[in-house]
């Protein structure tokens, strides 16, 4: 983190100790600056309630498995871009160990829910029933300070053309069971529909949510191994203990958990300081700079989809218009002979190095060794340089995979192709980080050859 990061981050932690009204002091350059990194990042950052990160759930649930063996054993594989396997056959698909199928687009999918007494029984009035769902939105933009934005800024935003749906809501980063997470306030009849399809169409979920619990994402559930029905504790300003009611993933890139709005504000998380925005996505990025005009100092608005992002989430398309510059070999050498290096380490989730890693963290700090910055996430990673077919795939290409079924399209895993047909991927908690057969199975979502450029841009929150 910049320095100027930092500074920011220092006020927003005076703000969240001192309430809202000393957050929204923290406005201007800085504000924006550290606002747009940090919706890039997926560092722990020492603040009690910060800005929200919005950059892709960091590990995935992953068993790689193939039919037939590979061309070569471990310790076989190059270091540097040599040999390019024979074209792709279809292996067995990566398996989420935990359960479920991911990929298959079934909006049908049953999100894991859990059976708690009504709210009544647990010494609260009732809360008001979760209307039904009523289709969905794609959410296309996240607009985002460290204080309440108000009325007024919700209705310049709806007005602008373009813009067709709007739904205010609270971000910040607080603690769950001693571990910043990205947390929604919501309002569940109104912002439901804004959720992955499989999450958006559980009413139990929505329904646990207004009644006070929390539903965490498939990956935090999960890998965290946290109890469906148990109870967290959430801090922020204050600390409350919440039931799990769902295991589901929202949809938006980073966002680990959901409470109503009357929880978050009540654990300190500014009212209404994002705004989850919907437009087509082919003028998402012009209508960036547009709502950029209208928002006070110190907000900032972030792309939640990306126009130069393939079909399938991975690499950027042919057509983008950049030049394309690929790693060097003395740069991919150093990149592969850091990730090697870590072969053995545990896996943690949320883990980026030295000692511990999850799957986009090992990549980040793999190729930080060999001068490469990358963003923190898979979903990100994935957008780090252009497409590769199978049959063509070099050492030190990234792999991607979908492994989350209450997200089926989101891409969740990430591993580095080392050549003759072998990966390294730091894979699961109880696990460590390890040289596998590479999988091209059913969720396999596809592959990129890092361009140092656009990592950095991707990075930087500039693409």
């Amino acid at each position: 983190m910049t320095d100027v990061a930092r500074r920011c981050w220092r006020r927003i932690r005076g703000g969240a100790s001192g309430g809202v009204g000393t957050a929204q002091r923290a406005k201007g350059t800085e504000g924006a600056k550290g606002a747009r990194r940090f919706l890039r990042s997926r560092h722990k950052v020492s603040v009690v309630v910060g800005v929200l990160a919005v950059a892709g759930t960091v590990a995935g649930v992953l068993v790689a498995t193939v039919g037939g063996r590979p061309a070569a054993g471990p310790g076989s594989y190059p270091v540097v871009p040599a040999t390019r396997p024979a074209p792709g056959r279809s292996a067995s698909p990566v398996v989420p160990v935990l359960g479920g199928t991911a990929g298959t687009g079934d909006s049908s999918f049953a999100v894991p829910v859990a059976r708690l007494p009504a709210r009544a029984d647990r010494g609260s009035p009732p809360s008001a029933k979760v209307a039904p769902l009523h289709g969905l939105r794609q959410a296309d933009l996240l607009v985002v300070a460290p204080f309440s934005l108000s009325g007024r800024v919700l209705a310049a935003v709806s007005r602008l053309g373009g813009v067709t749906g709007t739904v205010p809501i609270e971000a910040a980063m607080i603690q769950i069971n001693g571990r910043y997470v990205a947390v929604l306030g919501v309002d569940p009849s109104t912002f439901r529909g804004y959720a992955a399809g499989p999450t958006a169409a559980s009413n139990s979920l929505w329904q646990g949510v207004a009644d006070g619990g929390v539903a965490v994402s498939y990956t935090m559930g999960t890998l965290d191994r946290l109890s469906l029905g148990g109870k967290v504790t959430v801090a922020g300003r204050s600390e409350e203990r919440l039931p799990v009611v769902a295991f589901g993933t929202v949809g938006i890139g980073g966002v680990d958990a959901v409470v109503s709005d009357a929880v978050a504000r009540s654990l300190g998380m500014p009212a209404g300081n994002a705004i989850v925005v919907t437009a087509p996505p082919a003028s998402a990025a012009s209508l960036a700079a547009r709502i950029k005009a209208v928002l006070p100092r110190g907000a900032a608005v972030e792309p939640l989809v990306t126009e130069e992002a393939g079909p399938s989430g991975v690499g950027l398309t042919a057509g983008d218009g950049a030049a394309t510059e690929f790693m060097s070999t003395s740069q991919l050498t150093a990149a592969l002979r850091a990730a090697e290096s870590r072969r053995g380490l545990p896996y943690v989730w949320g883990a980026a190095g030295p000692t511990s890693f999850d799957c986009s963290g090992l990549v980040q700090w793999a190729f930080a060794q060999a001068g490469v910055p990358m963003p923190r996430v898979a979903a990100d990673q994935a957008r780090a340089g252009p497409a590769v077919p199978v049959s063509q795939l070099e050492p030190g290409d990234l792999l991607f995979y979908y492994t989350d079924p209450t997200a089926p399209g989101y891409v969740s895993h990430v591993a580095i192709y080392l050549g003759n047909g072998w990966m390294i991927q730091a894979p699961e908690p109880g696990m460590d980080v390890q040289v596998v057969p590479a999988s091209f199975g059913a969720q396999f979502a596809g592959a990129i050859r890092v361009d140092p450029r656009i990592a950095a841009e991707v990075a930087g929150g500039l693409a």
